[in-house]
């Protein structure tokens, strides 16, 4: 069997390609990063994933995004809350943590380079997103040719690296319904990006909003913890 490694953050977009590589065949290395991100309980759910899911190995990279900051993932500036579909549709939001998939996929890259993988999976999405540049197929295509140019297996001929993104051009509820197709436990991920304390969602920030959404189109019952609506507790 070829070898993967699969961005996981232990949402319901990067879960859902850890299941498309399974299903193609390929053993999974998961790798997660503890960037300092506001919502990292939702560590403790890739690592529930991964196990869940059958990842070879899953491992978790320190690196503080928060000494750079400029995101309300990293630092300390309120999640907006309540936005219309207008408003996620224009700009890029203040939850973009500048190069954040740049430096994950170099991470990656590295990762596969160290168990001979030369594919990498990421849940990067275009549609029914918050216009993130880094979710954009032109960027995943200049990484994977940055990859092989860069790389000492890449170089010296030894494969090909590939970067797939199975879920670029669905919409949630086309992800949803994939998942569930491959017994995906969406109960077990978290999207939210400021839950509680206990890993409940808000259910107002962008990501919780376009979760519901998801569920709703693609008539499925939300397994999702939400705190009450307003409630800070």
């Amino acid at each position: 069997m070829s070898k993967a490694v699969v961005l996981l953050s232990g949402g319901l977009d990067s879960t859902t390609a850890l299941a498309v590589a399974k299903r193609e065949g390929f053993e999974c290395y998961a790798l997660s990063v503890d960037y300092g991100q506001r919502h990292r309980v939702e560590l403790e759910r890739a690592a529930d994933i991964a196990k869940a899911l059958g990842a070879i190995e899953h491992r978790v990279v320190e690196l503080d995004l928060r000494q750079i900051g400029g995101s309300a993932l990293t630092a300390e500036i309120a999640v907006p809350k309540d936005r219309t579909s207008a408003d996620m549709s224009h700009g890029v939001p203040i939850t973009y943590v500048p190069a954040r998939n740049t430096i994950l996929l170099g991470l990656a890259l590295g990762y596969a380079e160290v168990v001979g993988a030369f594919d990498i999976f990421i849940g990067a999405n275009v549609l029914d997103y918050s216009g993130y540049p880094d979710c954009r197929p032109e960027f995943l295509s200049a990484f994977e040719q940055l990859a092989n140019l860069a790389t000492k297996a890449g170089t010296e001929g030894a494969g090909k690296f590939r970067v797939h993104s199975p879920l670029l051009k669905l919409t949630k509820a086309e992800i949803i319904r994939e998942g569930v197709k491959l017994g995906v436990d969406y109960s077990i991920t978290l999207s939210c990006y400021d839950p509680d304390a206990t890993g409940r969602a808000c259910g107002r920030c962008d990501s919780c909003l376009l979760r519901k959404k998801g569920f709703a189109e693609a008539g499925v019952p939300d397994p999702t913890s939400y705190r009450a609506v307003n409630s800070n507790q």
